[in-house]
């Protein structure tokens, strides 16, 4: 059984989409565990700001079976296939960590973890044990080079609590 580390980003009907997200994302693998909200602003182009969420759970499917799955939740939410990497998302589902998988053709962990604080604070509210197997740094290490960003309980933000 793979600790897979997923990470939903939206800066475009931001609540309705992570919410879709995640409801999908029960169905295909049960129980997860959802990290705060972050907010951050858009990198690499202008638009809304975005809101990321992490999501920590169990499978035993394989790597391309949940990259398949991740697709295809993007694709039931109104996400574009072509759209560009620095662009506004309605739904952006990245698969970060696959157990202590290191994979540079899968890219995985995803070089996203070590470079964007959006990345990395989901994964780190929620699992602060991590080590990243790559670089074996822990989330203290990670999070030192990083910008805080504004954080928020996920019940507050998408269902209203």
């Amino acid at each position: 059984m793979a600790n897979i580390h997923i990470n939903i980003g939206s800066n475009q009907q931001r609540e309705a989409n992570i919410v879709g997200a995640i409801e999908r994302l029960k169905l295909h693998f049960g129980q997860i565990t959802l990290s705060d909200i972050f907010e951050s602003a858009s990198q690499g182009f202008k638009g809304e700001d975005f809101y990321n969420i992490g999501v920590n759970t169990n499978t035993e499917l394989s790597v391309d079976e949940v990259n398949v799955i991740l697709k295809e939740i993007e694709h039931q939410l109104g996400r574009r296939e072509q759209s560009a990497k620095f662009s506004d998302r309605v739904i952006d589902l990245d698969l970060i960590v696959y157990d202590d998988l290191v994979d540079e053709a899968l890219n995985l962990p995803r070089n996203d973890l070590t470079q964007y604080n959006f990345v990395a604070y989901p994964l780190c509210s929620i699992n602060p044990t991590f080590v990243h197997p790559k670089n074996l740094q822990t989330c203290e290490q990670i999070l030192e080079t990083m910008k805080p960003i504004l954080s928020y309980n996920y019940l507050d933000i998408l269902y209203g609590e």
